[in-house]
């Protein structure tokens, strides 16, 4: 039989949980609380942007894409725990081959859809109207 030894060793932690090491509960919960006041503050900017005249009305649209790309950052810092840590190399290329996957797969499909509408035969354009 094989002994087990049940001590807790500080360096054996996954990679991208060493800073979870130094941490407590209470500030892992106080940072999971900052998240969530920042996203809900986003949130309710957007809407805002949306329901004022506060921005000039062209510009409505680079406001939001400028608050969801803020967005997008809050949830990588406060909820997934992206940072520039060395530890962080592998969750950092998940998340981009994750997000090339979905580029590729919208920007294939609305290619496809493109192409199929440009090569649709004569007589099935006077059905649809």
């Amino acid at each position: 039989m094989s002994h087990v030894d049940n001590e807790f060793d500080e360096d054996d932690v996954g990679p991208g949980f060493m800073e979870a090491v130094d941490r407590g509960v209470r500030a892992g919960i106080q940072a999971y609380a900052t998240g969530l006041v920042f996203a809900a503050l986003l949130t309710v900017a957007s809407f805002s942007v949306m329901y004022t005249d506060l921005i000039w009305q062209p510009a409505i649209p680079a406001a939001l894409v400028a608050l969801a790309v803020a967005q997008i950052g809050v949830h990588l810092v406060f909820f997934l725990h992206i940072t520039t840590a060395p530890d962080n190399t592998n969750n950092v290329l998940a998340l981009a081959f994750g997000v090339l996957i979905v580029a590729l797969i919208i920007g294939g499909s609305l290619w496809i859809m493109d192409h199929l509408n440009d090569r649709m035969m004569p007589h099935m354009l006077h059905m649809q109207h």
